[in-house]
């Protein structure tokens, strides 16, 4: 069990520091105490595993037509999402969201790529045997 939860603890570590660094740069964006600060990142991971794959899905048109860009939006309303049902954390408007949308994305892979497991359970391997891939 504890193999699963440490990825889980380090995804939450690092969301809720990108969280942190993005209220520092954007004026906008704002926690009231640390204790919103961690429950956002958690339910800002929760809402991203659940409610973003609807509403991609949902969108997918869209998201078509504009080759991706809509995506952009949908990480935004997440945000605004988040801080809609936490009560310390604070999104002044829109772009505020989708411009800390972006920066939190970029910070987020930044910082993971420093913070990687190498062991095999981890990297996508190719199955072995005779079988013929067409």
């Amino acid at each position: 069990m504890l193999d699963h939860l440490t990825p889980f603890l380090i995804h939450w570590g690092i969301t809720a520091l990108s969280l942190w660094a993005a209220s520092h740069l954007f004026k906008g964006l704002k926690f009231d105490d640390a204790s919103s600060l961690i429950v956002s990142a958690l339910l800002l991971g929760f809402a991203n595993a659940v409610v973003k794959p609807l509403l991609v899905l949902l969108t997918l048109p869209l998201t078509l037509i504009t080759f991706g860009l809509f995506l952009l939006v949908i990480n935004a309303l997440m945000i605004m999402l988040v801080a809609a049902l936490v009560k310390g954390f604070k999104v002044s408007s829109f772009w505020t969201a989708f411009f800390a949308s972006i920066f939190i994305a970029l910070l987020s892979i930044f910082i993971g790529s420093f913070i990687t497991n190498d062991s095999p359970a981890n990297t996508i391997q190719m199955p072995h045997g005779s079988g013929t891939w067409l």
